[in-house]
């Protein structure tokens, strides 16, 4: 069991509240991923599940059983940190046997145990390699592993990847979810960044300011944004957003539009402009636009759109693609 429970938790520092009294409820077995930009609380908020940091106010609760003053090694989470931890000096094998040695596991115990996390990691032919022998994500690997051999009720993964480079990125976002598919554990994960929170989570939490803005699967929060801070920060590129003359023909403060719902025309369409600038990256094309009477707006063509910077081309919005947003960016 891995159900987790918040109940009106807060966290100040001083004068200084960084997580204001929010609610949440996290499923036994879920992949629940805290998104939002730098400052938003959502390391502070898996600290505080962690019990790394005292809540200044409600319950944490895991299967049902209060834990809010329960110490950290009594409540059977593993943490991954976007800093691997691992001791240079140790190999891969003594790295991930560590935290059962330091629970006076059996040599048996360990011995299958650090076997048996190998093989779902893949690092079995590492086991005799020290740490500066692997590279980022194998280090990042043997982490997971030292989690793994703990048997947690729960995964806590903090940012994990920050420091690997674009591709180590996308290879490790799909172990770690395919490690979610085998182990059948909960696990929560922190990132800034909505690309790994889409393609990862069955659960993304969107925080702000401490806030919890909305919560629901990735395609909820893609297609029925509760608000113009969700509808911004989910998707890439970001939706577009328009005020004015254009939002008022539809009863709206601000009407919002992603790029892939905008349609091109060298001839016709509802709104005109020129081309700024044109991003080719071969499957798609990313043209940003300055709209007469509407300012910028953004784009996404599938494939090579022949168009060049400067050319005046026609926009037309999908139809049933538009958001619509009230004077406090609330959407109707």
């Amino acid at each position: 069991m891995g159900s987790i429970r918040l109940e009106n938790v807060s966290k100040s520092f001083g004068e200084a509240q960084v997580i204001s009294a929010l609610d949440l409820d996290i499923e036994d077995g879920a992949f629940v991923v805290f998104v939002g930009p730098s400052g938003c609380g959502k390391s502070t908020l898996l600290r505080l599940i962690a019990g790394l940091e005292d809540v200044s106010g409600g319950r944490i609760l895991i299967d049902g059983k209060d834990v809010t003053t329960t110490p950290p090694a009594r409540r059977r989470l593993a943490m991954v940190f976007q800093s691997y931890a691992l001791y240079p000096h140790m190999s891969v094998r003594g790295n991930i046997a560590f935290p059962l040695k330091m629970a006076g596991a059996g040599r048996e115990e360990i011995e299958r145990k650090v076997k048996d996390a190998a093989r779902i990691l893949n690092l079995e032919e590492y086991l005799d390699r020290k740490p500066r022998q692997l590279s980022g994500g194998q280090r990042q690997r043997v982490a997971i592993g030292r989690a793994i051999v703990r048997e947690p009720t729960a995964f806590l993964f903090d940012e994990p990847l920050s420091n690997l480079d674009a591709a180590l990125r996308v290879a490790m976002r799909l172990e770690i979810t395919q490690l979610h598919q085998k182990l059948k554990r909960t696990m929560i994960y922190v990132t800034h960044d909505q690309v790994e929170a889409m393609t990862m989570a069955d659960k993304i939490v969107v925080l702000n300011g401490g806030r919890i803005e909305q919560v629901g699967s990735p395609l909820e929060l893609y297609r029925n944004p509760r608000n113009l801070f969700v509808a911004g920060f989910i998707g890439s590129p970001r939706m577009n957003f328009i005020d004015g003359a254009e939002a008022k023909k539809l009863g709206a403060a601000t009407i919002g539009i992603r790029p892939e719902h905008l349609r091109l025309s060298a001839t016709e369409g509802l709104w005109k402009g020129r081309v700024d600038v044109a991003e080719h990256l071969g499957s798609d094309t990313f043209l940003h636009i300055e709209m007469d009477g509407i300012g910028p707006l953004t784009a996404r063509i599938g494939g090579e759109f022949p168009v060049r910077v400067g050319d005046t081309v026609h926009v037309t919005p999908e139809d049933g693609k538009i958001h619509r947003f009230d004077e406090k960016g609330l959407a109707l």
